[in-house]
Parts: C-alpha cells; sequence; structure tokens
C-alpha cells in the first residue's frame, strides 16, 4: 500500500474543515526545511561572448573580476553599481531563481502522484528514480535554466518550458519516462508561480533579510549600552530640551526595530495547489474518488508552506502584502534612525572614522561626510515605494484572476534588493561612527535654561505658588547660565533638601532613568524568537 505523503504517511484531512493551514496543524512529519540547497557557486554569470569555461569560473562567490562593462551597462543600479551588497539575493529572485523554485515544485508534485494509492498509472517510484528526481533539483545550475530559457523560445510560455524540460530531462530514465504526461499533471501555472514565489520569499527572508536586520539591531543595541552614560541634550521642535543620554537614544531605535521582527514569526507564507480556479475541477474529473483537498494540502504543508484551501486561479498574496508592509514599518523606523545620526553627525557628536584615500568632496578635501546614512535613507526611499506599491497590487486581482499580478511579482527581489542595500550602507556607516564627547558636554554646558523644568517640577511639589510663571519669566527668550540659574534657586522657599538637590543639578546629571534604561536594553529587544518566517 503505497503512503499518501511525500515523506511518510499521515492522517487524512477531514472534509472540508479546513480553510487556511499551518504546517503543525496537520502533517507536521511532511514539513521539510531547506528545500533547496544553496546552490554551490549561487549563480554563475558571465556575458554573452564568455566561453563555457569562463561563465564556470565567474561565480557569485567572487566577483572581483566580473566583466566591468556588463556591470556599467546594467539598466537597474541593483545589478550594476549594487550588485556586489545584493548578490546573495539573485538565488532566490533572478530568473534562474525562479526557474529552479518551479523544478522543484514540478518535480516533487510528480512525486507526489507516485505515492497516491488510487493514481495507479504513476506506480510508487523506486529509490532509484525518487534519487534520480531529487538530483535534479540538487544540481539545477544556470546552464540548466538557460535550457528552459531556449525551450520557453519557442512556446512563449515560461512554466510550459519547465514542463517540456523536466520531460526532456526524464527520458533517460525507465520508470519516469514511462510517466511524463504526469508532470504537471492538473496544473495550471499558478499552483507552480505562488508555490515558487512563497519558497524564494520564505528562504530569502530567512537566510539573507532577517539576519541583515538583525546585525542592524546588536549594532544599535551595543550603540545603546557602550553609550548608556553619556549625556546628551535632547532637541524636540529642534529646540533645546530635558537631556538625555546617547545610548538611550539609541535604544529607542533598537526597542522600535525589534518590535518589527516580532510581527515577521506570526505571518503565514500561504500556497494553493487547487488547479485553473481554485476549485479542482480537473482533478475530480479524472479522478472522481481522491480526496484532492487532502492531497493539495498535504502537498502544500510538506513544502513547508501554510495552505490555503480559499482561492481562485491565484493565491490572494494577502499574506505578501502583510509581509510586505512590515517591512516598509521597519523601513520607516530605520529611516528616521538614518536621519537622526545624520543630524548627530551635523551637530558633531559623532565624527566619522576616515578611510584612507577616501574622498568627501571633490572640491572641499575637509569634508567626511556622512555618505552611508544617506545612502541608506535613499534606498529605503526606493524600497518603500516598490513595497508600497507590491502590497497595494497585488491582492487586487480582476474575478477569478487578471494577469497583472505576473509581473508584478517579478519585482518581489527589487524592494528587497534596495532594502538590503540600505541595511548594509547603515550597517556600514554605524561602524564608521566616534563619539565626540566633548562636544556633547559643550552643548549642555551652554544650556542651563534646561534645568527650568526640574526646578518648577520640585516647586509645585512644595506648593510654590506660579512656579512655571515663574520660570517662563527667568528663561523664555533670554540667556540663561549657571549663575542666573542658581541664584534663583536660592531665593526660593524650599525645604533645604530639596533645594540641595536643586543646586548640585547640572545639565550633564539631569538624565533622569536613561542611563539605566540604555543599559537594559537587550531584556527589551528579542533577537532569537523575531526575524523568521516559520
Amino acid at each position: 500500500m503505497r503512503a499518501s505523503g511525500i515523506s511518510g504517511a499521515s492522517p487524512p484531512l477531514a472534509a472540508g474543515r479546513f480553510g487556511r493551514l499551518r504546517r503543525q496543524e496537520i502533517c507536521p512529519v511532511l514539513v521539510r526545511s531547506n528545500l533547496l540547497p544553496t546552490p554551490r557557486s549561487s549563480l554563475t554569470i558571465g556575458s554573452q561572448s564568455s566561453s563555457p569555461k569562463e561563465v564556470k569560473k565567474n561565480n557569485m562567490d567572487d566577483l572581483s573580476n566580473w566583466d566591468l562593462a556588463s556591470n556599467t551597462t546594467s539598466l537597474s543600479p541593483l545589478d550594476g553599481r549594487y550588485m556586489q551588497k545584493v548578490k546573495d539575493l539573485r538565488p532566490f529572485f533572478s530568473e534562474y531563481g525562479l526557474i529552479r523554485y518551479r523544478v522543484l515544485v514540478e518535480v516533487k508534485w510528480l512525486q507526489k502522484l507516485s505515492q497516491i494509492p488510487e493514481i495507479v498509472e504513476v506506480p510508487q517510484f523506486s529509490q532509484d528514480a525518487h534519487l534520480f528526481l531529487e538530483k535534479i533539483i540538487d544540481n539545477f545550475e544556470i546552464n540548466d535554466a538557460v535550457e528552459v530559457k531556449k525551450i520557453e523560445k519557442i512556446t512563449n510560455h515560461d512554466v510550459k518550458a519547465v514542463e517540456y524540460y523536466l520531460k526532456q530531462k526524464c527520458k533517460s530514465h525507465p520508470d519516469i519516462a514511462k510517466v511524463l504526461e504526469f508532470f504537471h499533471f492538473a496544473c495550471t501555472s499558478e499552483d507552480i508561480n505562488n508555490l515558487a514565489h512563497a519558497l524564494s520569499l520564505k528562504e530569502a527572508l530567512n537566510d539573507v533579510i532577517f539576519p541583515a536586520m538583525v546585525d542592524l539591531c546588536k549594532e544599535i543595541c551595543a550603540l545603546a549600552k557602550e553609550n548608556a552614560h553619556i549625556p546628551m541634550l535632547s532637541r524636540t521642535h529642534g529646540q533645546p530640551a530635558s537631556p538625555t543620554t546617547l545610548g538611550k537614544e539609541m535604544a529607542n531605535f533598537a526597542v522600535r526595530l525589534g518590535e518589527r521582527g516580532k510581527t515577521f514569526s506570526r505571518i503565514q507564507i500561504l500556497g494553493k495547489f487547487a488547479g485553473a480556479v481554485g476549485n479542482y475541477n480537473a482533478h475530480k474529473v479524472a479522478y472522481p474518488n481522491i480526496n484532492w483537498r487532502d492531497i493539495a494540502a498535504e502537498f502544500v504543508l510538506s513544502l513547508g508552506v501554510d495552505f490555503n484551501a480559499y482561492v481562485t486561479q491565484i493565491e490572494p498574496h494577502d499574506y505578501i502584502a502583510e509581509l510586505f508592509n512590515n517591512i516598509l514599518q521597519f523601513n520607516n523606523i530605520l529611516t528616521d534612525f538614518d536621519r537622526d545620526i545624520w543630524s548627530y553627525i551635523s551637530l558633531g557628536y559623532f565624527k566619522q572614522i576616515t578611510k584612507a584615500g577616501e574622498i568627501g568632496s571633490s572640491t572641499m578635501p575637509h569634508k567626511v561626510n556622512p555618505i552611508d546614512f544617506e545612502n541608506s535613507e535613499g534606498n529605503l526611499c526606493l524600497a518603500n515605494a516598490i513595497l508600497s506599491a507590491l502590497s497595494m497590487k497585488l491582492p487586487v486581482s480582476r474575478m477569478q484572476r487578471d494577469l497583472t499580478d505576473s509581473t508584478v511579482l517579478r519585482n518581489l527581489g527589487v524592494g528587497l534588493g534596495y532594502s538590503l542595500v540600505a541595511y548594509k550602507s547603515a550597517l556600514q556607516g554605524i561602524k564608521k561612527l566616534q563619539v565626540n564627547e566633548s562636544r556633547l558636554i559643550e552643548d549642555l554646558e551652554q544650556t542651563w535654561e534646561v534645568l527650568a523644568e526640574p526646578i518648577q517640577t520640585v516647586m509645585r511639589r512644595h506648593a510654590v505658588p506660579e512656579a512655571y510663571e515663574k520660570l517662563k519669566e527667568l528663561t523664555r527668550g533670554r540667556e540663561v547660565s549657571k549663575q542666573s540659574i542658581r541664584e534663583f534657586t536660592e531665593t526660593l522657599d524650599l525645604p533645604e533638601e530639596a533645594k540641595a538637590i536643586l543646586l548640585n543639578l547640572t545639565p550633564n546629571s539631569y538624565i533622569g532613568e536613561a542611563e539605566e534604561l540604555a543599559k537594559s536594553v537587550d531584556e527589551a529587544v528579542d533577537l532569537v524568537n523575531g526575524f523568521k518566517l516559520h
């Protein structure tokens, strides 16, 4: 008797009892991680005139000798100027990556069919047949993708080209050659594509994007703890305000970014596998007695994707919108961070470690510009424009589907690519920062008016009338010094203990709990359970 699951038998699902199912709710035995191993050289590239040997040598792990002509003629800066920063996304979102994931889904579906007892036309595959099919996935390289593209030139259909490629590839195996027509059986193109996109998103985020986000949070946490004790003048509305510490302001950003990380683990990456309009129409005609909903759920879950039972021709992409909206919000917070760091550099609170040979301005030799944070901010702007457009467009499709999502989905890696450039630029900028403590102290020493807040607050506690108004008269629009603040304090009708506290207070020491909050930032930032898609 043949098992009904890819990796082993699983209990049947009650018909009609599920809508969206997480993998652990049905058949956790089927869950597999790392479905696509990291390519040995990720993705080999070369110019059209490159020989096969040159293409083999020219891989994504070593781009130092990459054809500069190709680099300088790329239309997108992601494939040109910023290629080194985003190369790790290529195995997931390039045309090669999409084809590779499609091949995986098609092969896994044929394997699944061979394990359904009612489909007698596809006998259970031998261990040798399974190994043959697995090698097609594991050994898929750029030359294989090129073969698929050659077939597509004839078919003018990218998914059908994958089917034909697999039929050609499997002709040589005696068992699989007998069932070639069961490649792509009862599938619409979107059954293959939606799962390919789901897998590419999940693995790219877990393997590339989230680690970069976590690195950012770690670096900002380190800034918070290292500078927890360093007092700094706050600025609200751009004006001097109650002091804080440099570390506490860094901690604010670390916690905000960390909170975004927690939201990712709650998102279900969803897949459909229900045929032309989501009803298993062809499936039921071919094999009326098979519970196709259970089979589809088992199959989708076995790939490490959660199952969506209620679909049209397409999975409606709501989860992608939710996912990208969360990344967009992370990017907004990072934009806020970039702008604040830029401002602190402008105020002299940070110096930047210079690099030998690096030029800040083509005409002003003295300049060390905050280019990393400006680069980060600019690329976050582009990333958010694209992510926002995708999250708004993808959930909208006319009736059972139109083709507008197809071309849009090819840009999943673009918004993430610009995000990755921004993260790496911000990280690079953080590592150049050097705190200029003397400048921070200088600013505080020139703003004794910030002590008006604690003085009037203590006066209120001890029922001194018109406390706020008296401090307003002393400080607003006037130059305030250490001497004038102390002379005013000496005149107050306050208990000696309270007066002594105020007389000992300085802008440097008036930091409240800022230092303690910065030191305990690790307690508020969970980088272990967040930033992952399950």
